[in-house]
């Protein structure tokens, strides 16, 4: 079937059309010129660009929040109690998955204890995440689920739950997830994100945030049911088996989500110096560099791409000097073809940029991160203290460098939100940071492409590239838009050549 959108604007070009054959761009031109189609879509005059890709996702932990406890909005411990309180009336069985919660300017000075959880809920798991996804509050019966929680290390007996005790603790939470909730969950991030003009999610899968059979049923899904891609990646190391399920399923990569480290609000994110908040802890580093070597090493011989979670500077320099051992054994273009992955790269050094813009490796980033907690006043100054945290995120220095960016959110420790992302790439707390717009729109468009070794030499609007594109309510050009931080709302939204039905 072919379609043909006609009467848009392309970029700030009015009066244009794109004829769509097999979910390929097969022409471009004026629309008073254009071919035949089966289905046309009038734009009369409207915006169409590239659909955005969110880089990095976790797909049912954000259909959970977006149909679940969400306490992003929460603005003290006591609303956040309440809000529980709220939740469990509505839903009386079950076990209790929330997010969100962030103790940064709570008037209390802290985050919730087992007991506050135990006092509104007794007698049920709860496992309340916070905003980060890298420490988490559970309730007594949730511990009572992981025999052995309390030998892990970062485990508090008042369920303020760390570093290995956190990812117990969390396997058991999702994992009694039945799959009509999954399912659910599932459908309400793509509805969501299709809404948004999301054309793709990079699904950052593994045995610590999902599941084997999470990820297949989400997979599944997306064959099945027409919006947004998903490119799936696998988070584990090979010596533990993890190319296995990539070379199963047909994954993106074995990484995204492959902890090197933590988060910087939870002081795990592994540093090269003490955290300025907790001069007594750098955070951690969870796996020995061996098993990183090995890793990179698996993955570049079989032309896999690898990926791995590193915030911390001391993570980041882990995995890099892993990465040159192995291009010292199998050489620059074997590397550089595999266009490995560093998720939530934010402290690098220029260094650190340097080495990456060699072998070609992706820096996978979310400037919501940037936004939400960045400049010399929010969380990361206090973790960091000024000078560190006014560093982190130099999107700007990756971009001169010409290594390859690609925006993503992180849903759900931020919303799925593109232009947000766009925007706030624009708009760097530290101002010599921030991204020129055209180019923090093709971060969160042809950037995730590129990330997944998918781009199309001659651009994402070009003859021959995939048809996945958005038509924006609005009859600004795209350089209107930008420079007007406007976020308009999806027309239509167009996937592999199908206009994606609301449902």
């Amino acid at each position: 079937m072919s379609l043909l959108l006609t009467d848009v604007r392309v970029g700030d070009r009015p009066g244009r059309a794109l004829h769509v054959v097999g979910g390929r761009i097969a022409w471009t031109g004026a629309a008073a010129d254009a071919p035949r189609a089966d289905r046309v879509v009038a734009g009369e005059g409207a915006l169409l660009t590239p659909a955005f890709v969110d880089a990095h996702v976790h797909a049912t932990a954000t259909g959970l929040a977006l149909t679940g406890l969400d306490l992003h909005s929460s603005l003290s411990l006591a609303e956040a109690m309440a809000s529980l309180g709220d939740h469990v009336a509505a839903a009386p069985a079950g076990i209790v998955l929330g997010t969100g919660w962030d103790e940064t300017g709570w008037p209390e000075g802290r985050g919730p204890t087992r007991a506050d959880v135990d006092a509104v809920v007794a007698g049920r798991p709860v496992y309340l995440a916070r905003v980060d996804v890298h420490s988490a509050t559970v309730s007594t019966a949730l511990l009572d689920l992981v025999p052995g929680i309390a030998a892990l290390p970062g485990f508090s007996p008042d369920g303020r739950l760390r570093l290995d005790a956190h990812h117990a603790a969390r396997q058991a939470a999702y994992g009694a997830v039945g799959a009509v909730q999954r399912a659910a969950a599932q459908h309400a991030t793509r509805r969501t994100a299709a809404a948004l003009g999301i054309g793709s999610l990079h699904e950052m899968a593994g045995p610590e945030v999902s599941s084997a059979d999470d990820l297949r049923q989400l997979l599944a899904l997306a064959a099945e049911v027409p919006g947004p891609r998903v490119v799936g990646y696998w988070g584990e190391l090979s010596e533990r088996g993890g190319l296995d399920l990539v070379r199963e399923l047909g994954l993106a990569g074995a990484g995204g989500d492959l902890f090197c480290d933590g988060a910087l609000g939870s002081h795990t994110a592994a540093l090269s110096a003490p955290y300025s908040d907790r001069p007594h802890t750098s955070g951690a580093l969870r796996f020995d560099s061996a098993a990183l070597v090995e890793h990179v090493r698996a993955c570049t011989a079989a032309g896999i791409q690898a990926g791995f979670h590193v915030i911390g500077d001391a993570a980041v320099e882990q995995v890099l000097d892993a990465v040159g051992v192995v291009v010292a054994e199998l050489g620059f273009a074997a590397v550089r073809a595999c266009r490995h992955r560093l998720e939530h790269l934010e402290m690098p050094t220029a260094a650190v940029i340097g080495r990456m813009r060699a072998w070609r490796m992706v820096a996978s980033v979310q400037p919501a991160f940037d936004a939400a907690w960045g400049g010399d006043s929010g969380m990361y100054a206090e973790r960091l203290g000024v000078e560190r945290a006014l560093a982190t995120n130099p999107l700007a220095d990756l971009a001169d460098a010409e290594v390859v960016l690609a925006l993503g959110s992180d849903a759900p420790v931020t919303p799925l939100d593109p232009w947000g992302a766009v925007h706030a790439a624009v708009d760097h707390r530290n101002r010599e940071s921030g991204l020129r717009p055209f180019d923090a729109f093709d971060a969160a468009t042809h950037g995730g492409w590129v990330a997944v070794r998918a781009e199309h030499p001659a651009g994402p609007l070009a003859v021959g590239a995939p048809a996945d594109l958005a038509l924006w309510a609005t009859d600004q050009g795209l350089s209107d838009v930008l420079a007007a931080r406007a976020r308009p709302g999806c027309a239509e939204l167009v996937v592999d050549g199908q206009v994606v039905e609301a449902p």
